[in-house]
């Protein structure tokens, strides 16, 4: 499956033009109010009519302006999730699932209900009204709806934006596996870093209606330069980590393309592969390694790359191994440390501070099928 969009429209001054294409997967459209992102995913659903555009799902071509095809929005076949579930108050969470079939086209194979059911775990909710479900359950609702009527792409509209932290963490190891047991495709709307880290497999960072950085989530979000785009405060790496053990002591060993990291909270099995977000605040830079101190995670690592800007602050890219982490120094210990492109050093994680918000669950940290666990398998270092 496979995602293009490109896309001309103006809103009085605002000016969008973007051009993106995505494969398999969740998509995040990232970026600050006013970016463009709903407008995008309006076009897309055919609730926008753009001056100019194409968006092609999986080869099926649903808006081409300069051929003047305009699929109507009832034939697109795609499933809209918005930031409240908007469900049925009447229906039962049962009748208001099933109202999804009504849209698959007749002679269309129809999801199985009960895969879906059992893929959000709406089970236990089936016979209830919308009115006794909290906002979580109302969310894996919509999702389920929407994957009843055989979408050939699913809109989320910051589908989280409107829940506490406990609720999202409720739903994200849903949206996890949603992303890795289903072949539809999902253009995920977001403006919070944490969420797109754990969830997203390609993100299109935007700006006043412009691409800015597009391409896979470890690489556009351990590019340095991409954050004056993204915001300074959340910059930091996904990397792909191995659970090794877990010991005694309630620490996990996790292996990663450069060494090993030593965390608390992991709940995923020996094997299982996780992502670990790792904010660029939380990671300090050595040139000599460190003796006598508390961190358990010293790594190895090369400067990679320096961000652009003269400010006092200056944000680094370092590799270990495969993988490049984030970091921020002042200018002085840039210039005291002669940091640049090559150099060698250590970067210290702390392993005891543990960002709750961050926490998610890693790909394949769950087992098909199986209720999602808590407390989350995977959390950033702080």
């Amino acid at each position: 499956m496979s995602l293009d969009v490109a896309l001309r429209h103006a809103f009085g001054a605002f000016r969008l033009d973007v051009a993106f294409s995505a494969p398999a997967g969740v998509t995040a459209l990232f970026g600050r109010s006013g970016a463009g992102k709903t407008t995008i995913v309006n076009a897309v659903a055919g609730l926008l009519r753009p001056a100019e555009g194409r968006v092609v799902v999986d080869g099926a071509t649903l808006l081409d302006t300069a051929r003047k095809i305009s699929t109507p929005r009832h034939h697109r076949r795609i499933g809209y999730v918005f930031q409240e579930g908007r469900l049925f108050p009447h229906l039962s969470v049962r009748q208001n699932l099933a109202f999804g079939g009504w849209f698959v086209p007749r002679g269309e194979p129809r999801p199985d209900f009960d895969h879906v059911v059992d893929l959000l775990g709406v089970e236990p909710l089936l016979d209830r009204r919308p009115g006794r479900l909290s906002g979580g359950e109302k969310q894996r609702v919509a999702i389920g709806r929407a994957l009843l009527a055989a979408p050939r792409l699913l809109l989320m509209d910051e589908p989280l934006a409107s829940l506490d932290e406990a609720r999202k963490a409720e739903i994200l190891p849903y949206l996890e596996k949603l992303r890795d047991e289903t072949t539809v495709p999902i253009l995920y709307v977001s403006h919070s870093i944490p969420e797109v880290a754990r969830i997203a497999t390609t993100v299109v960072a935007l700006s006043n209606g412009r691409v800015e950085r597009a391409g896979p989530a470890a690489e556009v979000l351990s590019d340095p330069s991409a954050y004056p785009f993204l915001g300074r405060d959340e910059a930091g790496a996904v990397i792909e980590a191995r659970v090794l053990r877990h010991d005694h002591d309630g620490l996990a060993e996790l292996a990663i393309s450069g060494g090993r990291l030593v965390l608390p909270g992991i709940v995923a099995a020996p094997g299982a592969m996780v992502r670990v977000r790792i904010r660029a605040r939380d990671v300090v830079l050595a040139t000599e390694a460190p003796r006598g101190v508390s961190a358990l995670n010293i790594l190895p690592v090369v400067v990679a790359e320096i961000g652009p800007g003269d400010g006092p602050i200056v944000d680094l890219a370092v590799c270990c191994g495969t993988d490049r982490i984030l970091t921020q120094v002042t200018r002085r210990s840039l210039v005291a440390l002669d940091l640049a492109p090559g150099r060698a050093c250590f970067a210290i994680l702390k392993s005891v501070a543990v960002g709750q918000r961050d926490g998610a669950a890693g790909a394949g940290a769950i087992e098909p099928g199986a209720t999602p666990p808590a407390p989350p398998a995977l959390r950033s270092l702080a």
